[in-house]
């Protein structure tokens, strides 16, 4: 069993309902990648699964126990995240800010020990931030900042790491900067990492995993194989496109044409449910090297 999972998760704004009866596994040393509309609950299942919501019902599940029945600290020593467009106080140095990943291994109100430093110089190292260590997070960069912001939720030295549109305003040249950076932690570190992904191919080119959401249910999962078919983009997305692999790498791309005919018959619109492995789902995996 995963070390991280849902069960029947039901999640809700007041009396509306976002996600109902989720279950989900997250792959452990993988880089799992949720996709989906605008809309689709991504974003709420993360924090949900993170701890920063609670569920109407149901349970998220880390290393066993009810990750909602764990202490926030006791939490935040095993899982991190880093929310969409985080700020930082003006004039909050680098270092300061990562220095703040640190502080549920803290006692008290204590000062940084020799290892917390050392802990975080090497995190801002491993990140390439090293060199504005004495620079405001305000003065750098997009790429610069997201990698400074990622180096904090790393020194909370956590086996873990979800992050929400991590790429989002960032230009091409930053966004590869970021996934790279991401793909090297989990190659070299094994960390586990969940982030939700606007850019399809981004997610089938840096993620082992994928899950597909729509309107808070599983449409399906998998390896970017399986869940990167015509009939899954038209369900989640509503459009029509073709899949083909890449030609370095062999993984399946997106190339969007149309939207789906509103008069085409979808699973959700019927109301059926749809579980992990819908079998109505046919898929059309193409052959990669990855």
């Amino acid at each position: 069993m995963e070390r991280l999972y849902t069960n029947d998760l039901d999640i809700a704004y007041g009396e509306r309902s976002i996600v109902n009866k989720l279950n989900i596994s997250i792959p452990s040393g993988k880089i799992t990648a949720l996709v989906g509309a605008n809309g689709s609950g991504k974003s709420t299942i993360l924090k949900a699964m993170a701890r920063i919501m609670k569920p109407k019902s149901g349970s998220v599940f880390l290393d066993g126990k009810s990750i909602h029945q764990q202490s926030t600290k006791e939490v935040a020593k095993q899982l991190a995240i880093l929310p969409q467009n985080p700020t930082a106080p003006e004039g909050l140095t680098v270092s300061e800010l990562v220095a703040y990943g640190r502080f549920p291994h803290q006692k008290g109100f204590g000062s940084l020990s020799k290892e917390d430093k050392e802990i975080v110089s090497w995190f801002m190292e491993v990140t390439g931030v090293i060199e504005f260590h004495d620079r405001p997070v305000d003065q750098l960069s997009g790429g610069q900042r997201q990698r400074a912001w990622i180096a904090m939720a790393l020194a909370q030295g956590t086996d873990i790491l979800f992050l929400d549109e991590p790429t989002t305003f960032l230009d091409m040249a930053h966004q590869l900067e970021v996934l790279k950076l991401l793909q090297k932690l989990n190659g070299e570190q094994k960390r586990t990492i969940v982030m939700v992904v606007h850019d399809l191919n981004h997610a089938t080119r840096y993620a082992h995993h994928m899950v597909a959401i729509k309107k808070g249910q599983v449409i399906q999962s998998g390896s970017p194989e399986e869940v990167m078919t015509m009939e899954v983009l038209a369900e989640v997305f509503g459009i029509e496109a073709d899949i083909i692999p890449d030609p370095r790498t062999g993984v399946p791309l997106c190339l969007p044409y149309e939207l789906k005919s509103s008069s085409e018959p979808s699973r959700a619109s019927h109301g059926t449910p749809a579980p992990e492995a819908d079998a109505s789902v046919s898929k059309q995996p193409i052959a990669a090297s990855r």
